[in-house]
């Protein structure tokens, strides 16, 4: 019972920062700045960006509750909450003040905070750690789409 408690505080908060993130950005992928910038020719279309953070939140909720569960400790609670920040502000800094390299600076940051939880817990989750790799994966996309933007405009 514990295990499906945490699972929905973890839904409540991730989907909050998706919510958070997504009105901060202010509409940024349908402003002319974003439609005019130079693209990377693997930039998925819109619709993916929805089904992917989906996906992402989710498997990433479950991770976290079955963390949680076994290490319910400060270094923890730290850990995720700088990745909710960075998770909220790439959003704002990106597509609502245009600072592309900041923006890279803070998604590479993201990045490696799920790298960290990725293998600083791969021992106490063992196959269950496989629940974040979606997000590592895809911050590693986005973060190749932003360096690109930087790079090319």
């Amino acid at each position: 019972m514990k295990l499906f408690k945490y699972t929905i505080v973890f839904l409540i908060l991730n989907f909050g920062a998706l919510a958070i993130g997504s009105w901060l950005m202010d509409n940024g992928p349908q402003t002319d700045w974003y439609t005019n910038l130079n693209k990377a020719p693997w930039t998925p279309p819109g619709w993916v960006f929805g089904a992917a953070w989906t996906t992402i939140m989710v498997c990433f909720s479950i991770y976290m509750a079955l963390l949680y569960k076994i290490i319910p400790n400060t270094k923890l609670k730290i850990l995720f909450l700088i990745q909710f920040v960075l998770n909220i502000i790439w959003n704002y800094i990106f597509f609502n003040q245009h600072l592309i390299t900041l923006g890279l600076i803070c998604i590479t940051l993201l990045t490696g905070i799920i790298a960290k939880f990725l293998f600083d817990y791969k021992n106490e989750l063992k196959a269950k750690s496989l629940l974040i790799l979606p997000y590592f994966i895809w911050l590693c996309i986005a973060t190749s789409l932003n360096a690109y933007i930087l790079i090319y405009n």
